[in-house]
């Protein structure tokens, strides 16, 4: 059951596992509800249907990630306690209120006024629902903003004082505000819109690919690679500080990431585009570098100073394997986001955009690169932390719970199987929703809206009530 593996190491793979799964969720519901306020608010101020029936899609498909990502998130945070209570004890006088303000502010909101945007519409105003709609869209950032507070807390701590053996709080200006926290927070929430937006263009890629040329599809399509232009290459400046950010605060993770295993004194630092760094051998092989780039990005400098992974003890070093290919996943998924908007601003002078079908399978071959380059940074960002779950304070080991293998072996299993039933399925609806694509409902009617025209289940799971196939509308084999 437990593979020859300790406890630790079960523990750490099944936290990877369930944070891995929730966070596609989340990315998807902070863009997605974004998304919904942009479409409800160009509906209110242009009166165009094909907005108001955009909506109407893409608040389904909202629906279903929302309530997968409340659900795995619940699951997880459970693990503190039974996985991690010697963090819990330790750090729980910081990391515990970060997390209630989470709840006491954004899922307070979010739950508050979900309900109005998902089944209000036809019953309240047209304002009230857009007031519901923004509500919503500003408690997932919310949510986004406190959850960054305590993990980024956790990579650069600050603002505290250790009495009895326990962390207690200090100063909780530094402690929400640490180093990392802003940069942190800055590049989670363009990942987050460019999941959505990747998501939207693919979909719409689709739907072009199939023959459909109609408004929605057209418009969604637009809307999707204007986002992508104007968020890539703002991911790229936002990266770059991040990386000077995790050079000063944590500078043997930045080490990992580059497979910078020599301290350069005398000369630049080269930037290695391939290699393979060997933890045992304490270098990088088979590499393919550029002289001096390295120094040029980290330091501005051709001949700047970046500290090496042996300047740091072997117990104290992330697994730079692991960091410098999570690392290069997400950054060479950043250039292919970067090919797709420019090229779609060229296809758009061109005439082409809508009947380049080309362009159409990039974008949907993109379309889960958002969920992978988000994944990627996220191994980046925890495996390079280790052997820290404090940064500096306290070890990955020393916070484990008196638990066995076994038992976290089996409990992992149980995860991975529940997991893979559960969320499985709720993908999959989410997917056949896309491939069912928009359709004309409110732009196909004389009047448009107002309170009463158009009622909407009151039924939660009724927020997603299309019929996915033909069997279900009772039309013949």
């Amino acid at each position: 059951m437990t593979l020859g593996l300790t406890a630790l190491e079960l523990a750490r793979i099944q936290f990877a596992f369930t944070v891995s799964f929730h966070i596609i969720f989340p990315a998807i519901s902070i863009g997605l509800a974004s998304f919904l306020a942009v479409l409800e608010w160009r509906w209110l101020r242009t009166n165009n249907p094909i907005y108001q029936d955009l909506f109407k899609y893409w608040v389904k498909i909202f629906a279903v990630a929302f309530g997968m990502g409340v659900v795995s998130g619940v699951v997880m945070s459970y693990q503190f306690g039974t996985n991690w209570s010697e963090f819990s004890r330790f750090a729980g006088g910081v990391t515990g209120p970060l997390l209630t303000y989470e709840v006491l502010s954004a899922f307070f909101l979010e739950a508050g006024f979900l309900g109005i945007m998902l089944f209000g519409w036809g019953r309240v105003g047209k304002k009230a629902h857009f007031f519901a709609t923004l509500m919503v869209a500003i408690g997932t950032c919310i949510s986004m903003f406190w959850i960054l507070s305590s993990n980024s807390w956790m990579q650069t701590p600050q603002g505290f004082t250790i009495e009895n053996d326990i962390i207690v709080p200090q100063d909780w200006f530094a402690i929400v505000f640490n180093p990392s926290f802003p940069y942190r927070l800055a590049h989670m929430a363009i990942a987050a819109f460019m999941v959505a937006a990747l998501l939207v263009a693919a979909t719409a890629a689709w739907h072009l690919l199939k023959g459909r040329r109609d408004e929605l599809v057209k418009k969604s399509f637009s809307m999707a690679l204007w986002l992508i232009l104007i968020l890539a290459p703002l991911q790229v400046f936002v990266g770059d500080a991040h990386g000077l950010n995790t050079l000063e605060h944590q500078p043997a993770k930045l080490a990992a990431m580059e497979g910078h295993w020599e301290t350069n004194y005398d000369e630049g630092m080269p930037l290695y585009l391939f290699g393979i760094p060997s933890m045992q051998e304490e270098r990088t092989k088979y590499a393919i570098a550029i002289p001096n780039l390295g120094s040029l990005i980290l330091t501005h400098s051709m001949n700047g100073s970046v500290k090496g992974l042996k300047d740091f003890a072997p117990e104290d070093r992330p697994n730079s394997t692991m960091v410098f290919w999570s690392f290069r996943i997400m950054v060479g998924l950043g250039m292919l986001m970067l090919l797709l908007a420019f090229t779609g601003v060229w296809l758009r002078k061109t005439g082409k955009l809508f009947e380049s079908k080309w362009f159409h399978r990039f974008a949907l071959l993109m379309g889960p690169s958002g969920f992978i380059a988000l994944l990627a940074g996220w191994f980046t960002t925890e495996v390079g932390r280790q052997p820290w779950v404090v940064y500096g304070v306290m070890r990955t080991k020393d916070a484990l719970s008196p638990v066995s293998a076994e038992q976290v072996g089996l409990t992992l299993i149980i995860f991975v199987v529940v997991y893979c039933i559960v969320f499985g399925i709720g993908i999959y609806y989410m997917l056949k929703l896309m491939l069912k694509g928009p359709e004309f409902i409110y732009s196909q009617q004389d009047e448009i809206g107002g309170v009463g025209h158009f009622k909407t289940p009151m039924r939660p799971l009724s927020a997603a009530n299309e019929y996915l196939d033909d069997k279900d509308q009772g039309a013949s084999p």
